[in-house]
């Protein structure tokens, strides 16, 4: 299938390894130009010069905090006008709420909300004059199936979808969709990280968490990340301009609700 979406160009934060980056590739592969955001330049360069490899679109590495208006101006001068827009940001290590400042609160909302928010009020309004835009937030199946311990997670990203909600119906009329992506299991350093935040309070190693969260799924294994970035690719494309303000869940059948 031809997503009709060749020399469009896409703004894609947190995009440098993981499900971000998956996502760049994905889309690159179409033929759009990609401008990648993150805070780590040597992890940045590398996954641009991957794609430009790969794929032999532009691709712009840009290192900043998408958190900062600092971040996000050096974003924006770098694509300007971005028909696809990717918010994606990793959540914070598990824990006990009850060790929770503000502090830690305002830097989850800041991360994983107040950012996203931002970066579409800076977009939007181009994408509707122009009649075509794509956003999609990575958000987590936590918002439908909270964990306790990714209370932070759990607040911050609910607080983005309750907004996507009321968003999403004022811009769709003009071609401009805007979805969330709420994945599962994904083999993915963010995944690892997660299991590795919960290793004190099971007394487990690693591996019996890791093996042990892939035989609990119905698909009995973790998500490629390839998958995911095909999923994206889709929500990006001309044809998908009657799916939005959506919460769209890649898990492998783990959600255990009907609706």
């Amino acid at each position: 299938m031809d997503l009709e979406i060749r020399g469009r160009n896409a703004l894609l934060c947190g995009a440098s390894r993981g499900l971000g980056k998956a996502a760049a590739m994905a889309v690159a592969r179409e033929g759009v130009n990609v401008a990648i955001v993150a805070r780590s330049r040597d992890m940045l360069e590398r996954t641009a010069a991957e794609i430009r490899d790969a794929t032999g679109v532009v691709v712009t590495a840009i290192a900043a905090d998408i958190t900062t208006e600092q971040g996000r101006a050096a974003a924006l001068n770098a694509c300007p006008e971005p028909d696809i827009l990717l918010n994606n940001a990793d959540g914070p290590m598990p824990g006990d709420f009850r060790t929770w400042t503000r502090d830690t609160w305002i830097e989850a909302l800041d991360a994983m909300m107040l950012a996203p928010i931002e970066m579409m009020r800076l977009t939007v309004d181009g994408m509707m004059a122009r009649g075509f835009g794509r956003i999609i937030n990575i958000s987590s199946r936590s918002v439908k199936i909270p964990q306790l311990e990714l209370g932070l997670s759990n607040g911050a990203r609910a607080g983005l979808v309750g907004f996507v909600a009321g968003l999403a119906r004022q811009t769709v009329h003009r071609n401009v969709t805007i979805n969330n992506i709420l994945p599962g299991i994904f083999d993915s350093d963010a995944q690892k990280r997660h299991i590795e935040g919960m290793l004190d309070d099971l007394g487990k190693t690693f591996d019996q968490i890791w093996k042990e969260r892939a035989a609990g799924s119905p698909a009995k294994r973790y998500g490629d990340p390839k998958e995911f970035g095909a999923y994206f690719a889709f929500l990006c494309s001309a044809h998908a301009g009657y799916i939005s303000g959506q919460n769209l869940l890649i898990d492998g059948g783990s959600y255990p609700g009907t609706f």
